[in-house]
């Protein structure tokens, strides 16, 4: 399909901007999820649909209001959730309509679409080519049906590897399985099956998370108050859980699956260059429910552009009565603090040098302490110029990451009376 095209109009000269896409709809909610995702009777979707598209074409205004200075050139999509999939064709379609309406999109541009299994039909896949769709992440979660089932997932193992294989034959090759270690029933032995079965899919990229435990879902409220619903019992302890993580780490990397951030793992070359912009500070632009986005403004400070972040709201009700967005400038010690704690994800780390430069060695002087706390009790090791998490500090990262925290954090909120794009 041949897309209305968009010349590239630069607001400023900077890199380009990441499109992501907020789907918050999902066939049933998984016990484990704290995302803003629900499950939505289907007249919802084509509403949400048409505010999307209202928010996309009104972002050059948004931009405006703001005094942002990004370019309208982006070079990765991501349509995330939820569930993307369960969209139907003229929905999705539509969507990258706009988006390529409003930005100038590379030809080699990354585009990603979440998909939950059991959702991926060869009409879906003819769309996702319509689209021009070449990476595809399947929320797998366990190949193992019991400990899938127990948390609400609906496919079994044979419907992922089916599917994997008709995305191969339609050219989608670009694949990423999303696994989850801590699920209800989990072994030792059964962690390995499923991660060795991701290897075998042959799939290029796996994200590895370790289940949260948080007030946001239903399994972690159970969970703190030591109950027994949802499988909850059932759920290894926080040790096994890190054990888990580490094997994966091992298998994956054994098997030409490098680590290169604390939860992702790629084949040469297949690296998720969305995720990277949000990593290493890029500018990306978020639209939907509880969408963030990081752009820059044309104000230049003491240490370069000034930053903002804005957030839409969290709720559908909200997006969908037009709360605008929460809106913050970001001063030169949060951006620091967020070089650090963004930053020491990748197992490439933080480049000191290059912060130095960036914002002034006096100003890096003031983590000097924090660093050294970590180096010495082996979280961080600097190598050359570069500092970098150890193998115990990926495991206790939150840790870590709030050492770089100041108690007097620099961020303001500058109001969010912009207004929403039309």
């Amino acid at each position: 399909m041949m897309f209305p095209g968009k010349a590239s109009h630069k607001i400023n000269n900077g890199m380009p901007v990441g499109l992501y896409i907020s789907v918050p709809f999902c066939r049933t909610k998984c016990s484990y999820c704290n995302f803003a995702s629900d499950v939505f009777t289907k007249p919802a979707y084509e509403k949400y649909v048409q505010r999307l598209i209202d928010d996309v074409s009104g972002s050059r205004q948004l931009a405006l209001e703001l005094g942002c200075e990004f370019d309208d050139a982006a070079d990765s999509i991501y349509l995330g959730g939820g569930t993307p999939s369960i969209l139907d064709s003229t929905q999705l379609l539509r969507i990258f309509v706009a988006l390529r309406q409003q930005f100038a999109v590379a030809r080699d541009a990354e585009i990603t679409v979440e998909c939950a299994p059991g959702t991926i039909t060869p009409a879906l896949i003819a769309t996702l080519l319509q689209c021009g769709v070449n990476r595809v992440s399947l929320g797998v979660q366990s190949f193992v049906d019991r400990e899938a089932q127990s948390v609400g997932r609906l496919h079994k193992r044979e419907t992922v590897l089916e599917e994997i294989r008709q995305l191969r034959e339609a050219g989608l090759v670009n694949i990423n399985i999303d696994l989850i270690a801590g699920l209800p029933h989990q072994t030792t032995g059964s962690w390995a099956y499923l991660v060795s079965e991701t290897i075998a899919t042959g799939v290029p990229h796996a994200s590895v998370y370790m289940l949260e435990v948080d007030e946001d879902s239903r399994l972690g409220r159970e969970l703190m108050a030591g109950g027994a619903r949802y499988h909850a019992h059932f759920v290894p302890d926080e040790d096994r859980i890190a054990d888990f993580y580490q094997l994966a780490c091992e298998m994956l990397d054994a098997a030409g699956i490098g680590q290169y951030e604390i939860s992702n793992f790629a084949r040469s070359g297949a690296q998720s260059r969305h995720n990277l912009k949000y990593w290493t500070r890029q500018p990306y632009i978020g639209f939907g429910v509880d969408a963030h986005s990081m752009v820059f403004s044309e104000r230049q400070g003491k240490h370069g552009r000034q930053a903002l972040r804005f957030a839409t709201p969290d709720s559908l009700d909200a997006y969908m009565t037009r709360v605008p967005p929460t809106v913050t400038e970001v001063s030169a010690r949060a951006a620091i603090e967020e070089s650090f704690f963004l930053g020491l994800r990748l197992n490439r780390g933080v480049d000191l040098e290059r912060l130095r430069g960036e914002f002034g060695a006096e100003m890096i002087a003031n983590w000097e302490p924090a660093i050294r706390e970590c180096e010495d009790e082996q979280l961080l090791v600097r190598q050359g110029g570069n500092l970098r998490l150890t193998g115990r500090g990926r495991l206790l990262s939150n840790e870590v990451f709030a050492r770089f925290l100041t108690e007097a954090t620099e961020i303001t909120t500058v109001g969010t009376g912009h207004g929403n794009p039309r």
